[in-house]
């Protein structure tokens, strides 16, 4: 145990305190690991103490801490916490500049701050110290106490692990370096009025799922790295795409977009690489499951009036036959009672043309023989087929012919950095191309990724 560390902590008492006093951010007081924190705090300062419970309550929250961290510091984990939070003051934050934030607000946001910072000077050597005067521990239930695992309240080590090229790095290590949190406000600010807050600042891909009955944005950890410079071929189409999505982030009403074509043509990687072209320009993208298309106005709620601009992704879009989910998307792309906010668009992509599945019975109309058939059969096939054209701008995406595959499989090739022959290049990506799944990006890629591995096996 450390005991150097002892004499420049708070006391349990204080640090208990702080976490009441909280009210800016009172929200994180329901957070897992702080909720621990709170509980082993709050039965350590009440006086003498069951060595048996404080040791549990001990490990609860560092269970929680380690469970929830790379490095078990208190101190980063705050500072994530402070950064990520959703609270009056970020939401001011989010939409106004520092000086016109509700001065109460900011008033007891910085104290917050203040608070915060006490916690995170917390260390375990001060909190072993304090069970063992409490308890009277000695002998055996002494060495329990002293092997207790321990948590950092600082630790430099971090400074140097963080990636350098994290968007938010430079309010981390702020934060980190700071011996005072108030003083940390106005830089706080700024970076809510240029990320935003809560998940929208942490996360820049979400996907739209169901948890207990009830819809909600799961954010995504690790979204496709894939940048537009890594997408070759389909300028002219990708550029119709990137020009509405510039168009959205410019504040101007955009279009829907429908990208469709063959299988393999990028129509998804397209969507995915201009989500981190503009991502530090606000974009955000909430990827849609179509089975839940139908939560398209709980969705809208929770996105309208933030500070981003938002794509709702909807992949590989087909309908069946009398399907919910085709008239809330129908109703998305129209406009109901409830419509679609200037920040949201909807992208989809699809292999099909034509939406919704057709049947040859569609068609039978009159001449079916079935009197359970509807008369107006023809309007009914209309209004299935006309769904694609209710999106404002529809993109094709064909199969590439031959030059333009090798023309593919080329530039992939020299990105790499692959060195071969050209003649030998071509007449395998051909060959490849017949044994597998026909000309497409896609394909080209596959090539690339199997002639790349065979490369660095060849000696």
């Amino acid at each position: 145990m450390n005991w150097s560390e002892i004499s420049h902590c708070p006391d349990i008492k204080k640090a208990r305190l702080s976490l009441k006093s909280l009210s800016i951010y009172r929200n994180l007081l329901k957070d897992k690991v702080i909720c621990k924190l709170n509980a082993l705090l709050d039965y350590i300062d009440g006086g003498e103490i069951d060595l048996s419970k404080s040791v549990g309550l001990y490990n609860n929250f560092f269970f929680e801490l380690a469970a929830c961290s790379s490095i078990t510091c208190l101190k980063e984990y705050m500072v994530d916490k402070i950064l990520y939070d959703d609270n009056p003051f970020s939401r001011q934050a989010e939409a106004l500049d520092f000086g016109s934030i509700d001065s109460t607000v900011k008033a007891a946001a910085r104290n917050d701050l203040s608070y915060l910072y006490t916690v995170s000077q917390l260390s375990s050597a001060y909190v072993k110290s304090h069970m063992l005067m409490s308890s009277g521990a000695s002998g055996f239930e002494k060495e329990i106490i002293e092997n207790l695992p321990e948590w950092w309240p600082d630790n430099s080590a971090a400074l140097e692990i963080q990636s350098q090229s994290c968007c938010h790095e430079s309010i981390r290590r702020l934060f980190l370096l700071s011996r005072d949190w108030r003083e940390c406000i106005q830089h706080l600010s700024e970076f809510h009025k240029k990320w935003g807050c809560g998940i929208f600042a942490r996360y820049k891909a979400f996907v739209w799922e169901h948890q207990g009955g009830e819809g909600y944005l799961r954010g995504v950890e690790n979204p496709d790295p894939i940048t537009l410079s890594d997408l070759i071929g389909y300028e002219a189409e990708r550029s119709e795409v990137i020009n509405n999505t510039l168009q959205l982030l410019d504040g101007f009403p955009a279009n829907n977009v429908l990208l469709y074509g063959d299988r393999g043509t990028g129509k998804s990687s397209t969507v995915k690489a201009i989500l981190n072209e503009y991502y530090t320009q606000g974009l955000r993208i909430v990827e849609v499951p179509k089975k839940y298309l139908i939560d398209f106005p709980d969705i809208i709620r929770k996105l309208e009036g933030r500070k981003q601009k938002f794509i709702i992704f909807v992949d590989d879009l087909t309908f069946g036959d009398n399907e919910e989910n085709y008239t809330a998307l129908k109703a998305a792309l129209e406009g109901g009672l409830e419509n679609r906010p200037r920040n949201v668009v909807v992208y989809a992509t699809s292999n099909r043309r034509h939406l919704i599945k057709e049947n040859f019975s569609d068609r039978a109309g009159l001449h079916s023989g079935n009197r359970d058939d509807e008369i107006r059969s023809q309007d009914t096939m209309q209004e299935k087929l006309s769904l694609a054209d209710r999106f404002g701008i529809t993109v094709v995406f064909s199969s590439p012919d031959k030059s333009k595959y090798l023309e593919i499989v080329e530039g992939l090739a020299a990105k790499r950095g692959l060195k071969v022959d050209k003649e030998y290049l071509h007449k395998e990506a051909m060959k490849w191309e017949l044994w597998y799944n026909g000309r497409s990006p896609r394909t080209a890629r596959q090539f690339i990724d199997w002639l790349q591995w065979r490369g660095s096996h060849v000696h």
